[in-house]
């Protein structure tokens, strides 16, 4: 094999490095897995049980938009006990209380006339449990895994969720086809319980000794911080920009019927995720890129081009294609963001920025297909989505226009890169053996 490809195929190749060094990451990237294949089934069913149930677009859409005020005000407050409290403890408990919501949507199927505001009320408690537990998953990452394969964990977090979103999705929409929407809640349900016994055995991750009480003065301090650095805000912008003009799945039970093509479903939740993996499986090289807020840019432009281009496709397979692209695009994004995210913010402050970067990777999705929905009512949703595409690309490059310090992030040079890397780094030889 020429020596070129070799390199090539080198720079391509996973980096594994923190499931072979850290016990903990392998219990949590297992548990994730587990977690993920369940909740992305669930994510099929119900917009397709609310469709059934109301044959509405904006019922649909506002299934996202009831979410939106749980994810909010959890998100926050689980980012403050995130930094104040044993995040092992938080992990555990959150997912208790995400199997009990699990079984109750199961429940609620099973009845003779389903409710449809079982829908709606569980949906919203289910996603502020989700976002209580969410900082303390993503503050955790900082801990047990070293600093110099954060990049790496950003890569494999990916491949986790993209494992679940490609082949859960497509057995989400078999299941619903042939057994209906109950049975992707029982495999919700036991999803769960199969996740807490990984999540039992991690080790007890309490807060520093210093560590700040859970407090609205302590979640004050963290927004502080967030909007004292440019580079930071810059990644919450753009990512929501991108996610409230172009996110569209509430509209893809609608596509698969405007196009008879029901037994697609599935592959149009999962389309997304393919191309993600695509992505991660290849994502080795972004571990060498260092103009990491220029990365985000770029590739949110490319999401909201990927996804106009899906309202020219003549068929399922084209949509799909570009679909795929709009994932990829979406992933790279991420890593970046990731990246940035625990190679530059203090430990101390870790949870309450992961509780602002949910609100700001969570809500665009909510908050975009509720706009696709009503959009969709005005238009149809060829309208929804090309008109979505190009208002993403439009509000990404004026907020890169307007944000040159994200911009212009180096990693290699950023005070805040490079001061966390120092502390790492005499944290590791203060711990070594004499």
């Amino acid at each position: 094999m020429p020596s070129a490809l070799k390199r090539l195929l080198r720079h391509l190749a996973l980096d594994v490095s923190p499931l072979r060094d850290s016990r903990d990451y392998r219990l949590l990237f297992g548990s994730g897995v587990i977690t993920m294949f369940g909740t992305m089934i669930s994510m099929v069913a119900v917009p397709y049980q609310m469709k059934q149930l109301t044959d509405s677009y904006v019922a649909v859409g506002l299934v996202s938009l009831a979410e939106f005020v749980p994810m909010v005000v959890c998100g926050l407050w689980g980012g403050a006990i995130a930094d104040a409290l044993d995040r092992r403890k938080i992990i555990v408990m959150s997912e208790l209380g995400l199997l009990v919501t699990s079984a109750a949507l199961m429940v609620n199927s099973m009845l003779p006339s389903p409710q449809i505001w079982v829908l709606y009320v569980i949906g919203a408690v289910s996603t502020g449990i989700g976002c209580l537990q969410r900082p303390s998953l993503e503050a955790v990452i900082q801990q047990v895994v070293k600093h110099d394969q954060q990049a790496a964990a950003a890569v494999l977090s990916s491949l986790r969720w993209n494992f679940g979103a490609i082949v859960a999705p497509a057995l989400g929409g078999l299941m619903i086809t042939a057994w209906g929407v109950a049975s992707a809640y029982v495999l919700d349900t036991l999803s769960f319980l199969l996740s807490m016994l990984l999540l039992w055995r991690v080790s007890s991750l309490p807060p520093a000794a210093d560590a700040a009480p859970a407090s609205l003065k302590s979640l004050v301090e963290g927004m502080r911080y967030a909007v004292s650095r440019s580079d930071l805000v810059g990644t919450y912008l753009v990512d929501m920009a991108a996610m409230i003009f172009a996110m569209a799945t509430a509209l893809f039970p609608f596509i698969a019927e405007e196009l008879k093509a029901p037994q697609a479903l599935g592959l149009l939740y999962s389309a997304s995720a393919i191309g993600a993996l695509i992505a991660s499986l290849t994502g080795r090289w972004t571990a060498r890129v260092r103009r990491h807020g220029l990365g985000v840019i770029v590739a949110a432009a490319l999401w909201g081009v990927a996804v106009a281009l899906t309202a020219l496709a003549p068929n399922i397979w084209m949509i799909v294609v570009f679909i795929a692209c709009a994932g990829a695009a979406d992933m790279i994004s991420g890593i970046f963001r990731m990246t940035m995210w625990n190679q530059t913010i203090p430990p101390e402050l870790r949870g309450r920025l992961a509780g602002i970067e949910l609100l700001s990777y969570a809500s665009g999705p909510m908050l975009g297909n509720a706009r696709a929905g009503m959009m969709a009512q005005l238009g149809g949703t060829r309208f929804s989505l090309g008109a979505g595409g190009v208002l993403c690309v439009a509000a990404v490059l004026g907020l890169a226009a307007a944000l040159p310090g994200f911009r212009r992030y180096d990693a290699t040079t950023d005070e805040h890169a490079l001061a966390e890397k120092a502390r790492r780094e005499a944290s590791a030889t203060a711990e070594a053996p004499a």
